[in-house]
């Protein structure tokens, strides 16, 4: 899964580049940085991947979300549809807009369920935030029309699928924009970044602003304009040697997609020896990205049992259910309404009033379906010794 593992001369070939002109900032310095604009030429270069119009680079994938959310318009007052198995980033970036994060169950896609989201829909909702979670896509097509019949945008959070694709079309490009993280875990990796895509060009130019202290950007990328400011902004802005290496890495990412495709098929054969097993449902299997494999089983009993052999056979299993950042009944802290803010905000109003209590047990579905799930990461790197180790221990496990 994680580009670190192929981070190689080509990496390195761009930082160089960058170190060469003394300019790490990646707006201005027009006479010092020698026409290098590694963070505008990676925008250009991933819109032209994903096939999207615009790209707007940022510092983080939570940072996407945010600058996306503002630049659709969300704040204080309004809802957000989104998921209960996603990153905590995606809820925190709806608390950190002002908004109150709705959540809807999963399916058998692991992502959106867009039954329940059609019955979680109010006046209020603002915008919806399906999640193509574990590098594989939503059911984005009927989410779309479904939000579409509502009037309401959809912000797809891509932030583990890039290299994710739906009958040739990639993720992040069906709804009003789509976000992407580049953290150290993530296939293509900057070490921190992400990235916003749309084909709205206003949609765009508010995020190019927003993300810099509302700076116009009328020449981008060169200066930053006449300083006409239409509206308060805050600090998002991608770093030079981000860029850098979001090229090289960008370069690899179809390779990387590849060999995770083939590491998946095989662990996917054998595990499917395992009594009673079923795979997530995916609306394009060709087009996965392959970054993590999930399987099911008939029972929560016989998932434990299944993951105690793997474990102790040297293969183990990620359970999500017990995952304390991905799972909806794991995040304390939200279920909490737990905050540093002394008056309570973001889930109490200023006079103590409470927002929003979210309850345990809210999502019995997406729980039932967690509980017999069990996930592996896809690496890069794994050689056939360990691929024929894991092969070994689901075999054992198949055995029960």
């Amino acid at each position: 899964m994680p580009g670190y593992e192929v981070i190689g001369a080509e990496e390195r070939q761009q930082i160089m580049e960058v170190l060469a002109t003394g300019v790490l900032f990646r707006y201005e310095f027009a006479d010092q940085r020698q026409g290098v604009y590694k963070v505008r030429e990676f925008e250009q270069a991933f819109a032209d991947y994903t096939g999207a119009a615009h790209a707007q680079a940022v510092t983080s994938g939570t940072a996407a979300l945010k600058v996306a959310l503002r630049a659709l318009g969300v704040g204080p007052g309004d809802e957000v549809i989104t998921q209960g198995f996603t990153f905590v980033a995606t809820w925190e970036a709806i608390l950190e807009v002002g908004a109150i994060p709705v959540f809807a169950e999963i399916d058998q896609t692991l992502t959106m369920d867009p039954d329940d989201l059609s019955r979680k829909i109010t006046d209020k909702t603002a915008c919806i935030v399906p999640v193509h979670m574990l590098g594989a896509a939503a059911d984005i097509e009927k989410i779309v029309a479904i939000a579409g019949q509502a009037g309401i945008p959809v912000l797809e959070d891509s932030a583990q699928a890039a290299g994710c694709r739906i009958g040739g079309q990639h993720v992040g490009t069906f709804g009003a924009c789509g976000t992407f993280s580049f953290d150290p875990v993530k296939t293509l990796t900057t070490g921190e970044g992400g990235m916003i895509i749309t084909n709205d060009k206003g949609l765009w130019q508010d995020m190019s602003e927003y993300h810099d202290h509302g700076h116009d950007h009328a020449p981008n990328p060169g200066g930053r304009g006449g300083e006409g400011r239409r509206f308060i902004g805050d600090n998002y802005r991608m770093m030079e040697l981000q860029g850098a290496i979001g090229l090289a890495q960008l370069a690899k990412l179809d390779d990387m997609v590849a060999t995770q495709r083939a590491h998946k098929t095989r662990l996917k054969e054998a595990l499917a020896a395992l009594p009673g097993v079923s795979f997530r449902h995916q609306p394009d299997e060709a087009g996965d990205s392959a970054t993590f494999l999930a399987f099911s089983l008939g029972e929560e009993k016989h998932r434990v049992r299944v993951a105690e052999v793997l474990r102790d056979q040297g293969a183990p299993a990620i359970c999500f259910a017990d995952n304390t950042w991905h799972f909806y009944p794991r995040w304390e802290h939200l279920l909490a309404g737990s905050t540093k803010a002394a008056r309570g905000w973001p889930f109490a109003e200023p006079g103590g009033r409470r927002r929003v209590v979210y309850a345990p047990d809210a999502l019995p579905k997406s729980v039932e379906l967690m509980k017999r799930t069990l996930v592996y990461p896809i690496q890069l790197r794994m050689s056939e010794e360990r691929l024929q180790q894991m092969e070994q221990a689901i075999g054992k496990a198949a055995s029960l």
